[in-house]
């Protein structure tokens, strides 16, 4: 018969054990897809426009290209663009928008990386291409003022490796 002193030692060496085991998973606790989408067409140049009738559309299409996707938080930035292009998203899944400080992509990334499930980050097209190379994807070439198109999807692999894949919301832009 074992004396009741060593069970609590017995105890703690248990979840010790148990810790030491779940460590290596808490440290893969990224998300095995990210999404990161320019937000649609805005309107005239002001200091803070909304999106036109295209720029509400396109965030329509991609709310639905992503509905069934898994999607497990939504980030934006605080424009009203980037607002409304998460919107449409984020009312179809019962998720909020969580905003983020663009000039703080650092932040932003360590915030993503320790959640797990696909994931959407809206932004912008001088902001898009830092992030994506932050979570370890290729940006490709520069977004253009009027490209609004562009979704990159990183896939983190079990090897750590993260694919760039680039897919288009609709309509194309010419």
């Amino acid at each position: 018969m074992q004396s009741s002193l060593t069970r609590p030692a017995q105890l703690w060496g248990r979840l010790a054990l148990a810790a030491a085991l779940l460590a290596p998973c808490a440290a893969m606790a990224q998300p095995d897809m990210i999404y990161l989408v320019r937000h649609g067409e805005k309107a005239a140049d002001d200091n803070d426009p909304s999106l036109t009738p295209q720029g509400r559309q396109r965030a329509q299409n991609i709310a639905t290209m992503l509905h069934r996707a898994g999607i497990q938080a939504i980030f934006s930035s605080a424009t009203t663009r980037t607002l409304e292009t998460a919107k449409p998203l984020s009312a179809s899944l019962s998720l909020p928008v969580q905003q983020y400080d663009a000039g703080r992509p650092e932040a932003l990334v360590a915030k993503v990386k320790a959640l797990q499930g696909p994931v959407l980050v809206v932004g912008h097209s001088n902001t898009l291409p830092e992030l994506v190379r932050l979570f370890g994807g290729a940006p490709g070439t520069e977004i253009a003022d009027k490209e609004f198109d562009r979704v990159y999807q990183l896939v983190n692999g079990a090897d750590g490796k993260v694919t760039t894949v680039l897919l288009t919301s609709l309509p194309a832009t010419p």
